[in-house]
């Protein structure tokens, strides 16, 4: 068997995203023994040395460094992983594709189309691989769903209707951590949440062309941020500071095919945790994915005897689904965490053969557009075209 191509990973981040990418590059080989690559990794970078020393050795990574500038200078380093807050992409990015390093980043890609098109043309510039994290595309569920609409399964699109619920900043005591602050979110529930349906329904219906919707905030002071954690919270102050993003984001949309859409998404819907949730309704049928029962499709066919007729329950667990024959037997399901895992197989396969891979830095500039579309609509009152 041929030597596999080492792939050096310089990741930098350490919380949420970085304990999801740095799982996914320790077992993408291990599932996927057929790829021609063999992540390796390298270093770590974050700004606290005791706690991002801590993580490298809690993670696997061999060394690791509290400035990004020193992490693209290294020569050892083949790919910088960006999974820090949005503020912070556009630098890194940028400075690690001058520096020709392969680049994958966590979306949103930045907090702006004014700031994500620098990075586009970045990687363009400096003709560099490039992914954008939006995992759910490689959900085995939603690569079935693809498949059936790519086949004709469901005829001609009429409708996608999509929610993404969470009530994890339900508590008005939960505290001001970065994702409720503007200048380093960009926004809330808007860039967290709905940035995952939009590029969801790029990927399975097509581009949206035109918006109309709203953004609010329920909550509008929290305690300051004392401390923080790897799960999304931390522990309050007693001082309180001003919450600077949306709370909920709804908007309708048309695609260019001429389906049209309904998306919604919060952070304050008791009792939803990941409820990541869509419908697609076509001439011939329908189809409904929801991130909680992730192994599940449900597929209605219209061409079904009248008597017989009703959602079926695909176990989308076989090996006869994508990516699933590389883990459990039929029955035996997978996680959050396998859509990381399968994402870096597709996306370091593509960099390594020298394929085009998506979604892509362009893939999410077009998300971004979307997303500042919605906003502009929110302020204005108004529709707003793509």
């Amino acid at each position: 068997m041929a030597a596999k191509r080492p792939v050096r990973i310089g990741l930098v981040g350490y919380q949420f995203m970085g304990k999801a990418h740095s799982n996914a590059y320790r077992q993408v080989a291990k599932f996927f023994p057929e790829v021609e690559f063999e992540p390796v990794l390298t270093a770590l970078c974050g700004r606290n040395e005791d706690k991002v020393k801590a993580a490298a050795e809690r993670f696997g990574f061999d060394s690791y460094e509290t400035d990004y500038n020193a992490l693209i200078a290294r020569d050892d380093i083949d790919l910088i992983d960006i999974v820090t807050p949005g503020n912070s992409h556009v630098d890194i990015a940028i400075k690690a594709a001058q520096a020709g390093k392969m680049v994958i980043c966590e979306k949103p890609l930045a907090n702006s189309v004014a700031a994500v098109q620098p990075m586009v043309d970045a990687v363009k510039a400096s003709n560099v691989p490039n992914a954008v994290c939006f995992n759910y595309r490689f959900v085995p569920a939603v690569r079935l769903a693809r498949q059936m609409i790519e086949d004709g399964v469901l005829g001609k699109i009429y409708h996608w209707r999509s929610v993404y619920l969470q009530d994890w900043i339900i508590d008005p005591n939960m505290p001001l951590v970065w994702r409720l602050q503007g200048d380093v979110a960009g926004s809330g529930s808007h860039g967290d949440l709905i940035a995952h349906s939009i590029d969801l329904a790029h990927y399975l219906v097509g581009p949206i062309t035109e918006v109309s919707g709203m953004l609010d905030t329920f909550i509008k002071q929290r305690p300051l941020l004392a401390e923080s954690d790897d799960r999304l919270g931390g522990r309050a102050s007693t001082e309180m500071g001003e919450v600077t993003v949306d709370d909920s984001s709804i908007f309708l949309a048309r695609f260019q095919n001429g389906a049209v859409g309904t998306f919604e998404a919060t952070r304050m819907a008791a009792g939803r945790k990941n409820h990541n949730k869509f419908e697609i309704n076509g001439s011939k049928g329908s189809i409904v994915f929801n991130m909680e029962r992730m192994n599940e499709l449900e597929y209605y066919n219209h061409d079904d005897p009248e008597t017989l007729r009703g959602f079926r329950t695909v176990q989308t667990t076989a090996g006869v689904h994508p990516y699933t024959g590389n883990y459990w037997p039929t029955g035996h399901i997978i996680g959050y965490e396998h859509t990381f895992i399968n994402l870096m197989r597709d996306v370091l396969a593509d960099f390594v053969a020298g394929r085009q891979t998506h979604p892509d830095f362009v893939d999410g500039l077009n998300c971004q557009r979307v997303l500042e579309a919605v906003s502009n609509s929110s302020d204005n009152r108004a529709w707003q075209t793509i």
